[in-house]
């Protein structure tokens, strides 16, 4: 309630103000009135809300324009389709299929790749291309790619509103997630800054979560960005075991899941129904769901299966194969090295789970996920890397680091380098025309000054997505900038 002293100030009496609010609130009350210039003993309840409702409009005005502002003048602006012809000379081409040229020419027309060659041996005429780009000193890479990621599918984590990555029920093949992909998303440029500049962006949820497809991450709409729409269906293959949360930091040992066998069946039940469906020639009604998996029982789309342990990717994989299902990626694979006879026998290539993970279990090796990669090199399993897992959309900026990490422990630089490039687009099936610096291919390209792989040497100049010279710069480098200037620091 308001204290006697404050009455004393303003006056108050209780047929004026209902008096019951608390000792800070009321306090609160008092000095916010004579901040706006009012005396206490002249108190005119009316005046005041008038003078405080206009005073409101104009910060709320301001704050918007602010804002507003700020959102506008840092998303960098897709970049329009390239006329002139480029020449990027004199740099190291790391090729992405294993080869490097030291001083090598890479010549670009029309958004394609027309010459890769060796500097030392081939001549290129005075006046054959419009701008060349002396890369001395410099490293040329395929732009990397990043599979199984949402991307533009969530903003922030913590806001219902900015996540549309997964939807309700177990059995969502039907769902596209092309279609809510975010070209505005303000991550996205930050993951093109390290490299990333193609991506395959995948829902979550659910048993059968949805279908994917290949965007580039430059493009001022999902139809502009599309590289390979609905390219296959994700199949989310229950855990045996499930993890113990012991607090908000620390996890425990490991627990049966009571309804893996449930779970099981129910997948067994759809994937059979779905065979049925396709068996019939004719319906007397179309189901979607069941005609989002044709593809996937044709061999026109892959199936890609998230599963973990040992036993369940012999399962899951089993599963599938029952019903005639023949193009299988498996996703995550953390025990794939433990049966690469059977993937190899199956031809089943992996998209490896996150590498900067702790082992999954107590008595593993504690650089288990660090030498997956090598593991599967040296047992002739066709792989890439992935960066799924907590604040996944963040993570993506990191995956040229993971492959960093890949050639600490075990691969050759170049063989770490087609685990986000060639490797990758093989996976995908975009292989014909991204992956390589190779002539006919697209002309989806990054210069960096450094090792591209290597945190602290990683500096790209240029990037190119089919030819188009796209901004390297995003709400980072904005505020970079801005207080590099009020310091006035170099």
């Amino acid at each position: 309630m308001f204290t006697s002293d404050m009455k004393q100030r303003i006056g108050l009496k209780p047929a004026n103000i209902v008096d019951f609010v608390t000792p800070d609130l009321s306090r609160g009350l008092l000095n916010s009135i004579e901040n706006m210039g009012f005396s206490p003993n002249n108190l005119n309840l009316k005046e005041i809300k008038t003078h405080y409702i206009n005073n409101m409009k104009k910060f709320l005005l301001v704050t918007f324009a602010c804002i507003s502002f700020t959102a506008f003048a840092q998303q960098p602006i897709p970049a329009k389709p390239e006329t002139k012809s480029i020449l990027l000379a004199n740099g190291t081409i790391h090729i992405g299929n294993g080869k490097v040229i030291q001083n090598g020419l890479v010549g670009i027309k029309n958004g394609k790749i027309v010459l890769v060659a060796d500097a030392g041996t081939s001549r290129v005429e005075n006046g054959s291309y419009d701008t060349t780009i002396n890369c001395m000193g410099k490293q040329i890479y395929p732009g990397f790619i990043a599979p199984n990621c949402t991307l533009g599918l969530v903003e922030t984590e913590s806001v219902r509103a900015e996540t549309d990555v997964a939807d309700i029920g177990a059995f969502n093949p039907e769902l596209r997630s092309l279609i809510a992909y975010n070209t505005d998303s303000k991550i996205t440029p930050v993951v093109r800054i390290n490299g990333v500049l193609t991506a395959q962006i995948v829902p979550r949820g659910g048993l059968v979560s949805g279908t994917s497809s290949v965007v580039s991450l430059d493009a001022w709409n999902w139809q502009d960005a599309t590289i390979k729409t609905d390219d296959g269906v994700h199949l989310d293959w229950p855990r045996m075991h499930r993890r113990i949360r012991l607090n908000e930091d620390q996890m425990g040992g490991y627990a049966d899941n009571k309804n893996y066998d449930k779970e099981v069946q129910l997948i067994q039940k759809f994937f059979a129904d779905a065979h049925a469906y396709m068996e019939q020639k004719t319906h007397e009604e179309t189901d979607i769901k069941m005609e989002a998996m044709r593809g996937i029982f044709n061999g026109t789309e892959t199936l890609f299966i998230h599963a973990e342990s040992a036993k369940e990717i012999l399962a899951s994989i089993t599963l599938v194969k029952n019903y005639g299902i023949s193009k299988i990626v498996l996703v995550g694979g953390l025990d794939s090295w433990m049966i690469t006879d059977f993937l190899k026998q199956n031809n089943i290539a992996v998209i490896i789970r996150r590498l900067h993970s702790q082992p999954e279990r107590p008595e593993g090796d504690v650089d288990e996920t660090y030498k997956l990669p090598y593991e599967l090199q040296k047992a002739g399993i066709l792989f890439c890397l992935g960066t799924a897992g907590d604040m996944e959309q963040n993570a993506t900026r990191n995956l040229p680091f993971m492959a960093g990490t890949a050639a600490a422990y075990g691969l050759s630089k170049e063989e770490a380098l087609q685990a986000i490039t060639l490797n990758a687009a093989k996976i995908l099936g975009i292989d014909s025309h991204l992956g390589s610096i190779e002539e006919g291919k697209d002309a989806t390209i990054i210069v960096s000054s450094g090792d591209a792989l290597d945190m602290e040497t990683n500096n790209i100049l240029w990037a190119f997505i089919m030819g188009r010279n796209i901004q390297l710069t995003s709400v980072q480098t904005a505020l970079y900038k801005e207080y590099m200037n009020k310091y006035g620091l170099k």
